[in-house]
């Protein structure tokens, strides 16, 4: 592992339970274009309401145009574009849209996730769809979205990934977990694959003005990631109580909202991140490294780990699932 990395922590000034509203105080997006993915439910929706109310113009992809228009109905101006991040053609499909409208892209927002099915899933190309979704259709979008990142003179790129990612690092051999399906396993390998991504984008791109960010958002109880998971499994990972409700604890990572959603903002708009890229964020700042692998379960009664593993940031790594990632998609 290359010992000279970004992983230290600025100081910022924020803390775990900052909002969205604090990150964006004084910070004003008018002329600034803004594409979200799941940009309608869950914390993607508290971006883009955070965003718009800040003065950016924010597109939403969508893979249900219909559901997304009514989930964004409060919300003036946002656009909506349909977008299947599973559908190749559907990624060049909004990819098209975008560039033939001629107008730079500030901040890409790459948000939407799936969550973990029970039972392997995979797409029409045979692809494990958690990786398929989570990394490889952003992976997508974000290349083809490239001329209108860099028009935008100074662009950023943010993967929204999560914890899990010291879970897992990428199954170099066996990307698509075909000899041996957990949909853990296969949630925190894309996650760490979105880490992987953020890291060799701000590499390339950067001479460009285009910076990669990753970010973890904290756990927020009934998002669509982890509203898959049962009352029982939410109580045993103390994220709720015993009448069901929330429990709130940002400093241990368990978070509202709005909490949730200001590490994407921060890092999507933070004047702090100016000269600065290819890292992994967390509690509205850049996160230290991991000093140690993880165990894949916790103390419900301390802290949810958040830190960011070494696998996750390393330079080798995020080199090798680029070309990866480029010949999964030719």
């Amino acid at each position: 592992m290359d010992t000279h990395h970004n992983q230290h922590p600025l100081g910022s000034g924020f803390t775990a339970a900052s909002t969205v509203d604090d990150v964006l105080q004084g910070i004003d997006l008018a002329g600034t274009n803004v594409v979200v993915t799941g940009g309608h439910t869950g914390l993607g929706l508290q971006t883009t309401r955070a965003l718009t109310a800040a003065g950016a113009s924010v597109t939403v992809g969508a893979r249900s145009v219909d559901r997304a228009t009514a989930a964004l109905a409060d919300i003036p101006g946002v656009e909506i574009g349909e977008l299947d991040l599973l559908d190749v053609a559907s990624v060049n499909g909004f990819v098209s849209r975008w560039l033939e409208s001629d107008r730079p892209l500030h901040v890409l927002i790459n948000s939407a996730g799936l969550p973990a099915p029970a039972e392997v899933l995979r797409d029409a190309r045979g692809y494990e769809a958690q990786f398929a979704t989570n990394h490889l259709g952003h992976f997508q979008l974000t290349l083809g979205l490239l001329p209108a990142l860099r028009a935008a003179h100074g662009a950023r790129v943010v993967n929204v990934s999560s914890g899990a990612q010291r879970f897992s690092d990428i199954h170099w051999d066996d990307v698509h977990l075909t000899s041996g399906y957990d949909p853990n396993v296969a949630y925190a390998q894309s996650k760490t694959a979105n880490v992987l991504f953020a890291v060799e984008l701000d590499r390339r791109w950067s001479a460009d003005g285009i910076r990669g960010y990753a970010v973890h958002p904290g756990v927020v109880v009934g998002t669509n990631v982890n509203g898959a998971a049962g009352q029982g499994q939410l109580r045993a990972m103390g994220l709720i109580d015993d009448t069901g409700q929330p429990i709130i604890r940002p400093e241990t990572g368990r978070k509202t909202p709005q909490q949730g959603a200001a590490t994407i903002v921060f890092a999507a708009t933070s004047p702090l991140l100016a000269d600065i890229g290819g890292v992994y964020l967390k509690d509205n700042d850049i996160s230290a490294l991991a000093a140690e692998p993880l165990p894949m379960t916790f103390d419900p009664d301390v802290d949810i780990p958040g830190e960011v593993a070494p696998h996750s940031i390393d330079p080798e790594s995020a080199a090798r699932l680029w070309e990866l990632s480029e010949e999964l998609l030719a």
